[in-house]
């Protein structure tokens, strides 16, 4: 047992040795160095604090959304699988539309429609509200919110369905409530059948932000755009862009790959 950490090791460092890995480490060193030098990165100091704010509101914006957007996912697809039919028929509507129209049509849609509806009412201009509905960025969460919801709910309807029957019977049969099967038993066994799919919509998630510069809101994307803008340089603030969202899609990756290695496969 004390041998684990240095075997576990060695296989990293020879994983990485192997003779494929390191010309493909060595081609991505040659383009950045490439990139380093023949291409005009004069205008970042100027704009690296843009930047930074535009990096942050991403991040946020993609938490935000991914937490409450599976918050609600959770119902969607319990109703789905086990509900009736008065809750699963909406459910299902639901993920149908949001699922079969496109994201930027959403994102107008709550933006161009809800945005230009509530200033026509006095109660909401004086209320407490205005400050915040006048705003682009709630539109924007709310949209991704919905739009997470909808993949997931889906996701999480056939995890759900996923479940042996024969599971939630045992529990039942040691005397546990039905609230204590669902959240002992069916809900963890139905996230850990999930996990490869949420990953790959928390990337997809990710991808997703850049379409809120359309309704002004200032992510890296936007940022990218106003550089283009003023200083007439295109490919040098695209390329950053793209390495940064890869960065941020390998992190997650990496994290959703350690969560599920600490997972055990036969729960309970």
């Amino acid at each position: 047992m004390t041998y684990a950490p240095t075997l576990s090791t060695n296989r990293f460092t020879a994983a990485w040795l192997e003779p494929h890995r390191i010309v493909l480490a060595a081609i991505a060193a040659s383009l950045v160095i490439a990139a380093a030098v023949f291409m005009r990165w004069d205008w970042l100091p100027d704009y690296y604090p843009l930047a930074i704010f535009g990096f942050w509101q991403t991040i946020w914006i993609l938490v935000v959304t991914c937490v409450f957007g599976f918050a609600l996912a959770v119902p969607l697809g319990f109703a789905q699988a086990t509900g009736p039919l008065w809750l699963s028929l909406p459910s299902k509507a639901f993920c149908t539309v949001i699922r079969g129209t496109p994201l930027l049509l959403q994102l107008w849609l709550l933006y161009y429609g809800l945005g230009t509806l509530f200033p026509q009412f006095p109660e909401i201009r004086e209320s407490f509200l205005w400050p915040l509905v006048r705003q682009a960025w709630p539109y924007a969460v709310l949209a991704l919110n919905l739009s997470f919801a909808g993949y997931e709910g889906e996701v999480m309807r056939g995890a759900f369905a996923g479940v042996p029957g024969g599971q939630l019977e045992a529990a039942r049969a040691f005397g546990m409530s039905r609230w204590k099967v669902f959240r002992r038993v069916w809900l963890p066994q139905a996230i850990h059948k999930a996990l490869p799919t949420l990953a790959g919509e928390t990337v997809l998630q990710l991808k997703s932000t850049p379409l809120v510069a359309t309704i002004t809101v200032l992510d890296l994307y936007a940022v990218a755009l106003r550089v283009r803008q003023d200083t007439f340089v295109i490919y040098e603030p695209l390329l950053l862009l793209a390495l940064t969202y890869m960065v941020l899609t390998g992190l997650i990756v990496w994290a959703f790959g350690r969560l599920e290695s600490r997972i055990p496969v036969r729960l309970g």
